[in-house]
């Protein structure tokens, strides 16, 4: 885990960052902030309240040693990948999705994992300027674009199994749990109305940036995606 200088209300701490020194964000366009890279707490400031800093202060370094087990940090021992329950006849698609952006609103993008028994299908995709979740909101519909795209039948065959994969809250509330879109209404529309095409599909929450192998590789695809503007 790699970590970086930043100043936070005049005060120095680290902040968690990628192999390129950009900041890791959280399904809510946070980032994690500790005081010292050992300490077993975290914290989620907003992006726009921490400050870079020059010299010698800006070094990164990479932790080798986990952080201890305490309280605060417990929840993060029960993730791990939901388990897959092979049923004889059955097909399962595994849709694993996440949208990334640096700053909110800023530079945004997806990133996308379809398994289908041991075929493996990657996209990193860079969208422009927006927000976090609009990009967590595209990445479930991209996804879904192309599982339709890559199995025609899936609307009509009821011996097909999906499932959307996503650490955002905020998207498997709107798409399956009934939440009134307050904005992004047109985008969330339109994703409704293909999720209605699919005869067998259910979304599954996932943490976020907790060591879930398919979500930090969305992720790693998604950061790779805004840095390379591509």
């Amino acid at each position: 885990m790699n970590w970086s200088r930043r100043k936070f209300k005049d005060a120095l701490v680290w902040v968690r960052v990628n192999e390129t020194g950009q900041l890791f964000l959280d399904s809510d366009g946070r980032a994690e902030m500790r005081y010292r890279p050992e300490d077993p707490r975290s914290y989620r400031p907003h992006p726009s309240n921490l400050a870079a800093v020059e010299g010698e202060d800006a070094k990164v370094i990479v932790r080798t040693t986990p952080v201890p087990a305490t309280a605060a940090a417990a929840p993060k021992k029960s993730a791990a990948a939901p388990a897959v329950v092979n049923e004889p006849g059955i097909k399962h698609i595994a849709v694993w999705t996440d949208g990334a952006c640096t700053g909110n609103p800023g530079p945004m993008a997806i990133g996308i994992v379809i398994l289908v028994g041991e075929e493996r299908t990657e996209l990193g995709e860079f969208l422009g300027h927006g927000t976090n979740n609009i990009a967590e909101l595209v990445a479930i519909e991209r996804g879904l674009e192309m599982t339709e795209k890559a199995f025609p039948e899936v609307g009509k065959d009821k011996g097909t199994r999906i499932t959307v994969y996503s650490d955002s809250s905020y998207s498997i509330g709107l798409l399956s749990q009934g939440w009134k879109a307050k904005a992004n209404q047109e985008l969330v529309a339109r994703i409704r109305s293909r999720v209605a095409r699919f005869g067998n599909l259910k979304f599954q929450k996932v943490a976020g940036h907790a060591g879930v192998p398919e979500n930090e590789r969305c992720d790693e695809l998604a950061r790779n995606a805004i840095t390379n503007r591509r």
